[in-house]
């Protein structure tokens, strides 16, 4: 269903442009959408666009050196995917498809008869949707009970199990692909839909921080060696993700909270930079919302753990980050709103024309911008 279908319509609405969610649509030929990595990570292509006078170039992502400022400080999301996506059975064995939507590092477990019990949310389909008070059966013992329905088809059930739980995630679960890409998940996308500097103590996102999948070890050495420093901050991505922006008024919408931490060495090293004069480059819009959102809450960036709800739009003042790298995201999103607000809605909206002129590739697995 197009976004434009789902939108909150309130009669004789006058609303801004950049308000509009209608004026952050475009089209896109499906066959631009990448449903599978580039051959090597930084043979990607690369869009670079100057938000100050919309000059924009092309590249390939392993040239980004070129286009970086000596000394600059890339900041970058290192959480990890977790196989968050499990089939199950109910009771009554018909099949259910479970993805985890609670961060793996965030599920307390008590003990209860012998098994390890704790509490998450996640998504559940099934031919039949199970209800509260159901079970949802899968390997080795491990189960779900339903407890009660939320909202855009999430629910919150208790998890029951023995063992290591992240182990037979690794073991059982499938890669949680967005749903753009219309194929089941192949052995190549446990290394790629991941970044190469995931932490596995950072293990509990259900989608990737996309951006970052260009970076290999050779790249990072080569930009270190430029004078580039590196910041790692976590933004367990959750839901919010692939919840779709539905009100005709983009101010409107509310985003989901999703987990952060900003640890010490990484608030001091944002800070040094800062007042030495070097850019901050944050790569990807999960690092922009962790950034902007500690130093809203914070007055400056500082160690913090917690949740955020933080939505960035058009009017947002940036108060951390300098420059962005992003992929192409899709349309109606609360991501291309984001970047918008950044480099301004008709630049991004112009480079996204070009690079679909250009035969770029698309959403996750697809090629990457520069904004600077």
């Amino acid at each position: 269903m197009d976004f434009r279908e789902k939108l909150q319509y309130k009669p004789a609405m006058t609303i801004s442009e950049d308000f509009d969610l209608e004026n952050y649509d475009y089209e896109l030929d499906p066959s631009r959408i990448a449903s599978r990595p580039a051959p090597g990570r930084s043979e990607s292509r690369l869009l670079v666009l100057d938000r100050q006078g919309g000059d924009m170039q092309e590249d390939r992502f392993e040239n980004i050196h070129r286009h970086l400022e000596p000394g600059s400080l890339l900041v970058v999301n290192s959480s990890k995917v977790l196989p968050a996506r499990l089939m199950g059975r109910k009771e009554s064995s018909g099949a259910v498809e479970f993805l985890l939507l609670t961060p793996l590092p965030l599920i307390s477990p008590a003990w209860e008869k012998g098994e390890k019990k704790a509490r998450g949310e996640c998504l559940v389909r099934a031919s039949r949707r199970p209800r509260p008070g159901d079970w949802v059966y899968f390997a080795e013992n491990v189960r779900f009970r339903l407890v009660q329905d939320l909202d855009q088809g999430r629910a919150e059930g208790d998890l029951f199990w023995t063992g290591d739980l992240g182990d037979f995630f690794v073991r059982f679960g499938h890669v949680p692909l967005p749903p753009y890409i219309k194929r089941e998940d192949e052995p190549q996308d446990v290394d790629r839909y991941q970044t190469v500097y995931a932490d596995p103590e950072k293990q509990g996102s259900v989608a990737a921080p996309t951006a970052g999948m260009h970076f290999t070890p050779q790249l990072c050495r080569k930009l270190e060696d430029m004078g580039c420093k590196w910041a790692k901050v976590c933004l367990y991505v959750g839901y919010g993700t692939f919840s779709p922006v539905k009100t005709r008024d983009i101010r409107q919408h509310v985003m989901h909270p999703e987990y952060i931490e900003v640890d010490g060495q990484a608030a001091e090293s944002i800070r040094r930079a800062r007042s030495k004069g070097r850019r901050v480059v944050a790569v990807g819009t999960t690092t922009v919302r962790t950034l902007e959102s500690v130093f809203k809450m914070k007055g400056r960036v500082e160690p913090f753990t917690g949740w955020t709800d933080s939505y960035i739009y058009p009017g947002f003042r940036f108060e951390v980050v300098d420059q962005l790298i992003p992929n192409f995201h899709l349309p109606g999103s609360s991501l291309l709103i984001m970047v918008s607000a950044f480099a301004g809605r008709k630049k991004v909206l112009q480079s996204y024309q070009y690079a679909r002129d250009k035969n770029f590739r698309f959403f996750s697995y697809g090629d990457a911008m520069f904004i600077k």
